[in-house]
């Protein structure tokens, strides 16, 4: 499984967004996808509040996986637990 992050907004908003790329081992796989799955289940796609401000930091996970692709959206104002629990395993690896 390969899972690609891009983080948009925030403070640095004029250099781009931020993107990195996960390939999870076998060991991390099935975390990954237990992740995957509760936050696909509880984040439907809510993007950005265009109301909420410049500042506020938007999210994209896009997950490959055996030829499947799935995007998941959310920002700092819209993200559900399990999206946040998503990101910030993401981010620690």
């Amino acid at each position: 499984m390969k899972v690609t992050l891009a983080v948009r907004g925030g403070l640095a908003a004029a250099i781009g967004p931020r993107v990195r790329v996960i390939s999870s081992d076998a060991e991390q796989d099935r975390e990954l996808r237990r992740l995957v799955s509760a936050a696909a289940a509880s984040s439907p796609d809510r993007g950005v509040d265009d109301r909420a401000g410049r500042d506020v930091m938007s999210y994209t996970v896009t997950v490959e996986d055996g030829g499947a692709v799935r995007q998941l959206r959310a920002a700092d104002t819209t993200m559900s637990p399990a999206f946040a629990a998503l990101l910030e395993w993401l981010e620690q690896h």
